[in-house]
C-alpha cells in the first residue's frame, strides 16, 4: 500500500514534506508526492466563497492508479460537504481517496497571528485522521484520539495526533 499526495492548487512544498514525514511514523505505508492539481470547474460556490469538497474528491478519484495507492489531498481552500457550513477534510473511502483543506487550520483565518508549529500539527493531525476513514477506520468517542471528529479547531487543537489503543488494534499497528 501507498499513498500518494496531491496538491491541489500552489501548496507550499515545505507544508507538504512536512505531512508526509509526519504520515511516514503513524503508517507503514510508503508515502510519495504526486503531481499538482488544477482546481476543477464547477468546483467553486461564488455564493459561499467555499469549494465543494465532492466535485474535488471526484477529480481526484479519476488520478488513481488503483487499489494499492491511498491518494490524500492537500488544498488551501476553504471547502464545504452539503449539509455543512465547512469541513477541514473529507473521505471518500471507497474509493480511497481523502482530501484536506489547510484553510482553517491556520491561525490566520481567526484573525490571530500565524503559527507555523500550530498549523502543521494541525494538518498532521487532519490528514491522519482522514486516511484513518480511508483505512475503515469510524470517528471514535476518545476525545484524546486523532479520528475524534472535530467539529471545530478548538476540537482538533484537543485530540492528539495518533491513534488510541481501539483504533490501534483496528488498523493491525
Amino acid at each position: 500500500m501507498h499513498v500518494s499526495i496531491l496538491a491541489l492548487g500552489s501548496i507550499d512544498q515545505a507544508v507538504l514534506e512536512d505531512i508526509a514525514a509526519r504520515l511516514r511514523r503513524t503508517f507503514p505505508f510508503s508515502i510519495r508526492m504526486g503531481k499538482e492539481l488544477q482546481h476543477p470547474e464547477g468546483a467553486y460556490d461564488a455564493q459561499r466563497r467555499q469549494y465543494q469538497a465532492p466535485i474535488l474528491l471526484k477529480n481526484m478519484k479519476e488520478r488513481k492508479a488503483g487499489k494499492s495507492e491511498l491518494i490524500l489531498g492537500v488544498t488551501d481552500v476553504d471547502i464545504y460537504a452539503p449539509g455543512l457550513n465547512f469541513v477541514f477534510g473529507v473521505a471518500d473511502v471507497t474509493a480511497g481517496v481523502v482530501l484536506i483543506s489547510l484553510a482553517r487550520l491556520r491561525e490566520e483565518f481567526y484573525g490571530h497571528r500565524p503559527d507555523q508549529r500550530l498549523f502543521q500539527e494541525r494538518s498532521s493531525k487532519e490528514a491522519i485522521h482522514e486516511l484513518g476513514h480511508a483505512c475503515g477506520l469510524d470517528h471514535c468517542v476518545d476525545a484524546g484520539c486523532v479520528m475524534y471528529f472535530s467539529n471545530s479547531i478548538k476540537d482538533t487543537d484537543r485530540k492528539g495526533s495518533g491513534f488510541c489503543s481501539r483504533c490501534k488494534d483496528i488498523l493491525g499497528l
